[in-house]
């Protein structure tokens, strides 16, 4: 319990030592954020805020990962993921906010980049790791056998949590509170279900968030970008695969699913109906829009994340 404690506390201390010199740096070179004019209107003030702080929170996580966890197939992978989004996520942002083209890498390339890592994931985690294709039920503790479609599984799962974390980064301190929180409970699942250096990798996690949250909070002095949004969100997806327990993540990370689904359905409905469901998508806009201050929006999902991780929890201990 020491060495999970420790790994957040020194993915949190690189991140606070690597932020003040970060923010600076990034101001200097023009690294920032593009804000959507359809947007709210209120969001325009943020408009130049250095984003890729997503640099130094994957650091700390690697970093504190390595330092402490037992260098193990599931540790590089968990890692792989993790980095592997980050370098998509990298990229996205780059050709954003120096090429200045503002849609960054297009739909099909980013896909292709999780489709590889989805592929290399599968790999390992069969062949090296020994995970079955079956899906484990909550509550009723049943296994059912997918056969090669837990492959095509393994690919949603990856995809789903990469972009609907992504999609959660939209207020100050909203996706890293979640993460945490969501990342917090994982650690607990991997102890419960005996992954213990996985737990040192969702503490690492854990601490990169909170240390971020020092310059994130609002008024946020600097945003992750899609360099700590989709990296947090494939290393979400790995937390679930690896401890073969892929039908909790949508329950503790039901704040990622509402934000992603939030956007599917809009553009459904638009597109068939001409209607919006939503004031606007994802759904944190949509309560802003509603009158709702964005401290307020954040803290709000923030306790519904902590409820739903409980919930997890749960269903798992019930098992």
């Amino acid at each position: 319990m020491n060495e999970i404690l420790l790994a957040a506390v020194i993915a949190a201390v690189v991140v606070l030592i690597l932020g003040p010199i970060a923010i600076p740096l990034l101001h200097r070179l023009k690294f920032g954020q593009s804000i959507r004019t359809e947007g709210p209107k209120s969001h325009q003030v943020k408009s130049g805020t250095p984003t890729m702080g997503g640099i130094f929170m994957v650091a700390g996580i690697v970093i504190a990962t390595l330092w402490i966890a037992e260098f193990n197939t599931e540790i590089l992978l968990a890692l792989f993921i993790l980095v592997g989004h980050f370098i998509l996520g990298f990229l996205d942002d780059y050709i954003k906010v120096v090429k200045k083209r503002n849609l960054g890498l297009k739909a099909r390339q980013k896909l292709l980049g999780q489709i590889l890592i989805s592929i290399v994931t599968i790999y390992f985690a069969t062949t090296e790791l020994g995970i079955k294709t079956t899906l484990w039920i909550p509550l009723i503790d049943e296994n059912l056998d997918l056969g090669i479609f837990y492959y095509i599984l393994v690919l949603l799962v990856i995809v789903g949590a990469s972009n609907a974390v992504n999609l959660t980064d939209g207020l100050d301190g909203l996706a890293s509170g979640c993460m945490a929180i969501a990342s917090s409970c994982y650690a607990v699942i991997c102890i419960i279900t005996g992954h213990y250096s996985l737990a040192i990798f969702c503490a690492a996690i854990v601490g990169a968030c909170l240390g971020f949250l020092k310059f994130n909070f609002h008024p946020a002095r600097i945003f992750m970008g899609d360099t700590g949004s989709l990296a947090l969100g494939g290393a979400f997806a790995a937390m679930g695969i690896l401890t073969h327990t892929e039908l909790l993540l949508p329950v503790v990370g039901l704040i990622f699913v509402c934000e992603a689904l939030s956007v599917i359905l809009q553009v459904i409905s638009f597109q068939t109906t001409g209607k919006r469901i939503f004031r606007m998508a994802p759904l944190h806009h949509h309560f802003e829009l509603g009158g709702w201050k964005e401290l307020k929006v954040v803290f709000v999902f923030w306790a519904v994340s902590l409820i739903c991780g409980v919930i997890g929890l749960a269903m798992l201990t019930s098992a």
